[in-house]
């Protein structure tokens, strides 16, 4: 079955193209930031500096049991990073959709997108400067670079579209997950031997932290450079028409209601961002946390963290590619759903694994890494096949308000459990309920019907 849209790439698989590769290294070029400093450092980073800024005459190892006064707010320091994550969702939740409309009109998308994304690196890298008990600054870092993260992401993901037909996008969009974690997990490791031997070379801890966090930073903005030379050519979707120009705001604004107004017109489409609202939260928050249950709960060191989490990015390599070729013969949409039961295991383990169990631990994490990079790789070329054409920024806006590190509702529960019960395990645990919700809308899911609704060819395996 051929679209009613002409395909403005070849639907059958090729070899990477010239756009294709490099297109792969945004992917490497943000995962430092996502690994480096999101999944690992900041979150025990910032909470240091907040117990330090609550229970300043207490040892650094000690409970803190003083909430820190925000805005009139007390907050417990152990869950003032999840609180900090959910308002940043909240906000790209406004932001972030808007800006896929802008970039759908905009006449020059890769423009707007390396905009986004060096402004987000000059963010990262300003982390450095947040020590003490200065946990404004960090928070404040931290949500503008989520936000730009964000925001370069909804255009990054929409190119997906311009760049690979629809029977190529599961290997596509794998290769770029898998180039992610491969980056990711190189800086990571040059970070772990900075942490090691952080005595050796005569710096404190918190100062080879603060290193690790500006590297993330200038790894982000240094390859950036090679997507934005390498797709430079590619010119908006949609054209702007005459004498709008001095209107491309306006215009965003109203193409924004519209899509609202339209996104009812494609039932499976909406299906699916609600199944990936819950099944994402889930593997974000996993993702988020697992530093700060790994400090907290396990009492693991940094450098065993990032040993783990180094660990999961290899796998995670390797877990993209192989669930890339399992979305070949099985379809996408079979790969994800059986995904989601060994998500639901993760969690299940996660709860029981005892204090300074390592080992087990290093297990879970194996577990992790296969089904984490896939789960995602081909969470993102699916929607692609559920999209109308010309408006992938507008609606992979709204897919990406859900994306990595910016799920508020798994965010937002894990910090109330905790504050509760004063308890990861129990948060943790908590999780599960994303997995089997968000399982069981994507169950529910009608691809083959979806794919038809939005005028676009169907792959030859869903």
């Amino acid at each position: 079955m051929t679209s009613a849209v002409d395909s403005p790439v070849e639907s059958r698989p090729t070899k990477d193209t010239a756009h294709q590769k490099a297109w792969y290294w945004y992917d490497w070029a943000n995962s430092a930031y996502v690994t480096t400093t999101l999944t690992v450092l900041m979150a025990p980073y910032l909470t240091v500096i907040a117990k330090k800024a609550a229970c300043p005459t207490l040892a650094s190892d000690a409970a803190c049991h003083t909430n820190l006064n925000v805005i009139g707010i007390p907050v417990d320091p152990g869950s003032l990073v999840f609180y900090v994550l959910t308002i940043s969702t909240i906000l790209s939740a406004i932001v972030l959709i808007f800006i896929g409309a802008l970039a759908d009109r905009s006449p020059k998308p890769v423009r707007l997108f390396a905009g986004f994304a060096w402004a987000g690196a000059a963010a990262a890298s300003a982390m450095f400067l947040v020590s003490g008990n200065n946990w404004k600054l960090g928070v404040l870092l931290l949500v503008f670079a989520n936000l730009c993260l964000g925001s370069s992401l909804v255009i990054y993901d929409s190119l997906l579209c311009r760049i690979a037909g629809p029977d190529e996008r599961d290997r596509v969009s794998s290769r770029g997950w898998a180039w992610g974690y491969l980056g990711g997990g190189l800086l990571l490791a040059l970070n772990l031997g900075l942490l090691t031997l952080d005595k050796q070379i005569g710096i404190s801890q918190g100062m080879a932290v603060r290193i690790s966090l500006l590297s993330a930073g200038l790894w982000w903005a240094v390859f950036t450079i090679i997507p934005v030379v390498g797709l430079r050519d590619l010119r908006g979707a949609a054209e702007t028409p005459t004498g709008e120009r001095a209107g491309v705001v306006g215009g965003s604004l109203r193409q924004l209601a519209n899509t609202f107004r339209q996104l009812r017109s494609y039932p499976q489409t909406l299906l699916f961002l609600l199944a990936y609202l819950f099944f994402n939260d889930g593997i974000q928050t996993v993702i988020s946390a697992s530093s700060v249950y790994g400090a907290e709960e396990l009492k693991f060191s940094s450098s065993q963290l990032i040993e783990i989490i180094l660990l999961v990015q290899f796998v995670a390599f390797g877990g993209a590619l192989l669930f890339g070729r399992l979305a070949q013969r099985f379809g996408a949409w079979r790969v994800v759903l059986n995904s989601l039961v060994l998500w639901t295991l993760v969690v299940a383990i996660a709860f029981f694994v005892p204090s300074g169990g390592f080992l087990i631990f290093a297990g879970l994490a194996v577990l992790i890494g296969i089904v984490l990079g896939g789960s995602q790789a081909l969470s993102r070329s699916m929607y692609s096949q559920l999209i109308p054409r010309g408006r992938e920024a507008e609606f992979f806006s709204l897919y990406q308000a859900m994306e990595r590190g910016t799920s508020w509702f798994g965010t937002l529960v894990f910090g109330l459990v905790h504050q509760f019960t004063h308890s990861y395990r129990w948060a943790i645990i908590a999780l599960i309920v994303f997995f089997a919700v968000g399982g069981l809308l994507l169950s529910r899911v009608r691809m083959r019907e979806g794919i038809v609704a939005a005028g676009n060819e169907v792959p030859a395996v869903i």
